[in-house]
Parts: C-alpha cells; structure tokens; sequence
C-alpha cells in the first residue's frame, strides 16, 4: 500500500527499479535518445556534407586535367572567386544607379529653384543588367508562365477527371503537344507575340512576353495529366457520399475532388514548375529575355578567360534555385494537404 501511495505521489518522469531505488526516467533513456539523435545528424547532416565535400573534390582533381578552347576547366575555387566578382559587380552598378539618380535629383531641384515653372525630365537609369537582375528577372518570368499554366490546367484537368467522355476528346491533343520541345515552339510564340503585341508603349517587353509563353506551353501538359489522373482516382465512397448529400457541382469540387486530389494535382504542380525553369534558360537564349538564359549566351559568346567559371557560377544557380522552387511547392503542398500524417516527399 505504502508502494502504491508512494507512485502516485511521484512525477511521471520517476519510477522505481527493483533495489537501485528511485531513478529519473530520462537518465534511464537517454542512451537511447543519444542514439537515436546522433543518427539523425548524421542521416541530415552529416552524409550530405560528406557527399557534396567528395563532388568537390572529385570536381577539383578532374579539372585540372582537361583542357579547352578558352583554357582549363576551373575548379570550384574559381568559380567561387567569379561568384564573389559577380556579387561585386552587382553592388558596384547599384552604387552607380544611386549616383545617377542623386545627380538628377540635383539637377532637378536646381532648376526648380531657379525657375518653379521649369520642366523637368526624370531619366530611367540605363545600365546594363547584372547577374543578379538577371536571376530575378528569370524568376519573374518562370512564374509569370507556370501561373498562367496552373491557371488553364487546372480545371481542365478536374474536368477531364470527372467525364470520361470530355478526356477520352482531350487526351490525344495533350499526347501529341506534350512531347514538343521549346525549341519548337519559340519561333511560332515569336512570331505571334510580334504580329499581336503591337504597341507604342509596351507594358511588358516582348521578349519577356515570348519567353512566358514559351514556358506555360511546355508546363501545362504535367499539371493536367495529374490533376485529371487525381480526380478519376477518387475514392467511389466519397463519391457516393456527394450523391447522398446532394451536393451541388461546385460543392462536390471544392468539398470532395480537390482535397481528395491535392498530392496528385501537386505532383504535377511541382512537374510543371521543373521543366518550366529549365526551358525557361532555352527560350531566354534564344529570345533574348535578360535573364539567365541570355547571361549565359552572352558569357559563351564572350569568350574571354573567366567566361567558363562565370557560366558554372549560372549552372550551380540555376540547379540551386531550382531545389529551392521545389522544395517551396512541397512545402505549400504540406500546408494545404487535408492529410498532415502522409508521407509527402
């Protein structure tokens, strides 16, 4: 009796072993939960550190024995010092742009002084993009055409999902565009966005219009696949339950298609988002879009001793960045998924 007093006095985190008395029950498990932690570390940490630190040095030890036109392949020290050059480039015409405008400020607010009925003239700086204008300039792009792309896929893919018959017309169209390459579409897209956006004072540039263009057509096909696949392969309970309730069309979508369907219209998000950034680098070449695409044209066309570290300092962004937009959906995917306990990877 005294025993079972005894116990229910005690916090929870005590209990009794045998002769040894009373012992803190986190002692008696924290080898275990060492353990277990420095697993993780090592599983999170650890092992990718030591996989990228084997890249690098597989990458310097190749380097150095090949040769090209423009000089040796840099190592992933040049190719740091060129980052470093870039970022510093960058701040260098930002300090410039800032001159330009102070001095204009001057200027005007002189001749106001002098004259308060002076017109006065605001100037555009007129520099020219840097790399990391350039980085964001690509970002705009890219998710100017996937937005649009989402937009349209979508409900066709809900739509397809839900008649047989509306997907059994549909599916040959997307079968044949799917395969088609940017490279294909780019001069078509050029050719129409110069004959339809005609304009004196353009709100866009056209070759920034050409290249989200080019990028929604090539996103478009993933995200109706999957979203079309998702909501045919909704539970027939579910369905019968909509039946039941009588729910009406809109209802049915917004309470049992789309919760029911959002890892596979995900998937096909994060598909469409993919390939869109990697035909947007194509179409930004060949339009000339100033982005990355453009940046990395220029280099290659520049040919100058640094141009190959500069061009591997865009490649390294540009698969960076493109882990990051994943890695961004899959997270706006764990948000928005009915089910918190699933394995979304």
């Amino acid at each position: 009796m005294t025993f079972n007093i005894v116990t229910k006095l005690l916090p929870v985190k005590y209990f009794f072993t045998g002769a040894e008395g009373i012992k803190p029950m986190s002692f008696a498990f924290a080898p275990r939960l060492n353990k277990k932690l420095l697993e993780q570390t090592i599983r999170t940490f650890f092992m990718p550190l030591a996989a990228f630190i084997f890249f690098l040095s597989l990458w310097h030890v190749s380097a150095s024995h090949i040769h090209t036109s423009l000089g040796q392949v840099p190592g992933p020290s040049e190719v740091w010092h060129q980052t470093t050059q870039l970022i510093a480039e960058h701040n260098q015409e930002r300090a410039r742009e800032a001159a330009f405008n102070q001095r204009q400020e001057n200027r005007n607010a002189k001749k106001l002084a002098e004259n308060p009925d002076a017109i006065i003239k605001i100037r555009s700086y007129t520099g020219s993009p840097t790399f990391i204008d350039q980085i964001f300039t690509s970002l705009i792009t890219v998710m100017t055409g996937f937005m649009v792309a989402s937009l349209i896929a979508i409900p066709v893919g809900i739509i397809s999902g839900l008649s047989s018959t509306l997907h059994r017309a549909i599916n040959p169209i997307i079968q044949i565009f799917k395969p088609v390459s940017p490279l294909a579409w780019l001069p078509i897209v050029t050719m129409i966005v110069s004959a339809v956006y005609v304009s004196t004072d353009p709100m866009f540039e056209k070759s920034f219009v050409t290249s989200a263009i080019t990028v929604a057509l090539c996103c478009v096909w993933p995200t109706i696949i999957n979203t079309s696949l998702g909501v045919s392969s909704i539970d027939r309970d579910l369905v019968n339950v909509s039946k039941v309730l009588r729910l009406n069309w809109l209802t049915h979508i917004y309470k049992i298609v789309l919760p029911s369907s959002i890892p596979m219209i995900f998937a096909g998000l994060r598909l469409s988002l993919g390939i869109g950034w990697m035909v947007l680098i194509a179409a930004e070449m060949l339009a000339q879009n100033p982005g990355l695409g453009k940046f990395v044209w220029d280099e290659f066309q520049n040919g100058s001793s640094d141009s190959l570290a500069r061009i591997m300092v865009a490649v390294f962004m540009i698969g960076f960045i493109g882990f990051l937009l994943d890695l961004i959906m899959l997270k706006l995917q764990r948000r928005v998924s009915w089910d918190k306990t699933a394995d979304i990877r």
